[in-house]
């Protein structure tokens, strides 16, 4: 099992995120993954500075969409961070929501599409390549292609993916796929449908990373640990696809009022409103608890765990108590 930790915006200032990026390396977390959500702060801003302040750990980005984002300004960026980084540059490309997007006015419904794409001109840039793409969703001349050297002819790409036929793909392509197992117990379904994928594509499953992307709330007291989360639940957990919700036995309609206080602004009712069992769409609880959860995990196939969320009541803490008991446990 590989361990990464996605640092999320709500905890903290980006001075704040780079220090628990470095405390996450000396943990001894093998990735350090930021989600590029729409209108929050910049990710590939965040990484660069991630890059020049640590020296072992992979830094990538997570959900970087090919709508709000060309795949010629990701070529640029992740060839850019992975010479700053010596190398240690990783990809998250795609969508867990088309929601954000639409948000700008820009319709996703063509995001398999347009994320198979994105990631063959990448690919393509990354090698060196003139890429005179004429696609469904993108159409390029010869005057396309990298004016500068790429550190590395070839960087992982992990696809982001939600939805049978999307997860599918991703294994079908991907390095790597990052799926969200929000809960835990969907990640046997998100399992599935990758290897599913790559073996349809005449791939060996065994080779594509599956780094399951978990909401994390780690601390001494699991009572503090489940407290912290209604709040980050409220605010997410209307995104969830009803398959992974299934399998705790919710359905999308139990987030209707809560994600309607949340369109008003009213987070701390939503918070309010978010159940016992909902928190359980986390890995929470104390050490022990999230070692049984890991466990579960590995068993149904995730090949790297993603930590995300608050990570805990205190998330330096937490990753503390990552380093100094969870991942040992597995490493021994």
């Amino acid at each position: 099992m590989k361990f990464g930790i996605r640092l999320i915006g709500y905890l903290g200032t980006i001075h704040e995120l780079v220090r628990l990026a470095v405390l996450a390396e000396k943990a001894g977390f093998d990735y350090v993954w930021f989600p590029h959500d729409t209108f929050m702060a910049n990710t590939w801003v965040i990484t660069s500075a991630v890059a020049a302040h640590t020296s072992r750990i992979q830094i990538g980005s997570v959900g970087t969409n090919p709508y709000t984002t060309t795949p010629s300004e990701v070529a640029t960026y992740i060839a850019t961070l992975d010479e700053l980084s010596h190398g240690r540059a990783v990809l998250g490309l795609g969508l867990h929501t088309e929601k954000m997007v639409e948000w700008t006015g820009i319709s996703a419904s063509d995001c398999m599409v347009r994320t198979r794409e994105a990631v063959d001109i990448i690919r393509a840039l990354l090698r060196g390549e003139v890429v005179a793409y004429q696609g469904e969703a993108f159409h390029w001349t010869g005057q396309c292609y990298l004016r500068f050297k790429p550190y590395r002819a070839a960087v992982p790409i992990y696809v982001c993916a939600f939805g049978a036929e999307y997860l599918a793909m991703s294994g079908a392509i991907g390095d790597g796929s990052l799926p969200m197992i929000t809960p835990p117990e969907s990640a046997a379904y998100m399992v599935k449908e990758i290897t599913a994928g790559a073996r349809a594509a005449g791939r060996n499953p065994a080779d594509v990373d599956i780094a399951g992307c978990g909401w994390l709330s780690l601390a001494e007291n699991r009572g503090e640990a489940t407290k912290v989360l209604r709040k980050m639940i409220s605010y997410f957990g209307p995104y969830l696809e009803a398959p992974a919700l299934a399998t705790i036995g919710l359905v999308p309609e139990d987030f209707r009022g809560i994600s309607e206080l949340v369109e008003a602004g009213k987070y701390d009712e939503a918070a309010a409103q978010v159940t016992d069992q909902m928190t359980d769409l986390a890995i929470r609880g104390t050490p022990q608890d999230v070692i049984r959860r890991i466990e579960s995990i590995a068993a149904m196939g995730i090949t790297q765990v993603s930590l995300g969320g608050p990570l805990g009541p205190d998330p330096a803490a937490a990753i503390r108590l990552m380093g100094e008991q969870v991942m040992p446990y597995f490493r021994s």
